[in-house]
């Protein structure tokens, strides 16, 4: 059987879109931020959802400490602050001083201005390849009134609804 090269699997996979999120956490360990396409539901009952995360990521160890984390899903506008927690800055205050936040009941920051976001504890890390499949008990949501959202395709950043209001 023949194998699939990286570059040729990151090339097909650049042909499936995604929502763009921002995944959070906050705690004794101190706080963190990554940019994540790859998140899902994983169950109703009970809600839960799973990202993965690089296992190399040097945020990984302050995710599994702190036990907690929260998946805001941005908004159609929100490109440039996904490119803030893409890891380009390093610096975490910089990272979170691009807009503003709050906190649900796990403590971890919440984009205010965020389409969706799930307030989450840890309750399964898996390992898959090069990443971690970390999957949270949903125990907050919060919703905005925005209808729009990022979504990142063919390697760049759309907005569906600015793609809809112009047909």
């Amino acid at each position: 059987m023949s194998t699939v090269s990286k570059n040729e699997f990151r090339d097909a996979m650049s042909s499936v879109c995604a929502a763009v999120n921002i995944i959070t956490t906050s705690g004794d360990s101190g706080r963190g931020g990554f940019t994540a396409t790859a998140m899902c539901s994983v169950s109703d009952e009970p809600p839960s959802l799973l990202v993965c995360m690089n296992r190399n990521s040097a945020q990984s160890a302050l995710f599994f400490e702190n036990g907690r984390f929260c998946v805001n899903v941005l908004a159609g506008d929100q490109a440039s602050l996904s490119g803030h927690f893409a890891g380009g800055m390093q610096d975490m205050e910089e990272r979170y001083a691009a807009a503003d936040w709050t906190d649900l009941e796990t403590g971890c920051p919440v984009l205010k201005d965020a389409l969706v976001s799930f307030d989450c504890e840890l309750s399964e890390v898996h390992e898959a390849g090069s990443h971690n499949i970390l999957i949270g008990k949903v125990v907050g949501i919060v919703r905005s009134e925005n209808n729009s959202a990022l979504a990142y395709f063919d390697r760049q950043y759309l907005n569906p609804a600015m793609a809809l209001s112009q047909e």
